[in-house]
C-alpha cells in the first residue's frame, strides 16, 4: 500500500494576525478533531525561496494517509469536508490550493 498526502498551500493573507489567530485556535484543533484515518500531520510557514523569487504561499499543510483510498475516504467524510470548507473559509488572500500526492520517503 502506497501512502499519500493532502497538500493545502495557503496563499499570502490580507489580514495575516486574523488569519494566523484562525488558522491556530480554529483549524488546526479541527484538523486534529475531524480528518478521520491521518497518521501524520506536518504544517509550514512559508519563509522564502532558495532563489529569492517572491513566494505566492504563506504556509503549507501536510496531511498523511496510509494510502489513497484513506485520504479519499476521508475528503468524502462529513468531518472532511467542513476542514476542507474552513480552510477556504479562513484564507484571506484566496482560495488555497488542495493538492493529493502519492508518497515515497527516503530517510538518510
Amino acid at each position: 500500500m502506497t501512502p499519500a498526502k493532502m497538500i493545502v498551500m495557503y496563499p499570502q493573507p490580507t489580514d495575516l494576525e486574523t488569519f494566523e489567530h484562525r488558522y491556530a485556535n480554529e483549524h488546526l484543533p479541527m484538523v486534529v478533531a475531524k480528518l478521520v484515518g491521518k497518521t501524520r500531520f506536518v504544517a509550514s510557514l512559508i519563509t522564502g525561496s532558495a532563489g529569492g523569487v517572491t513566494v505566492p504561499f504563506h504556509r503549507m499543510a501536510e496531511i498523511y494517509f496510509p494510502s489513497m483510498q484513506a485520504l479519499e475516504n476521508c475528503l468524502h467524510s462529513v468531518g472532511g469536508q467542513e476542514t476542507l470548507e474552513h480552510s477556504v473559509e479562513i484564507s484571506t488572500g484566496g482560495v488555497p490550493v488542495f493538492l493529493m500526492a502519492e508518497v515515497r520517503s527516503l530517510d538518510f
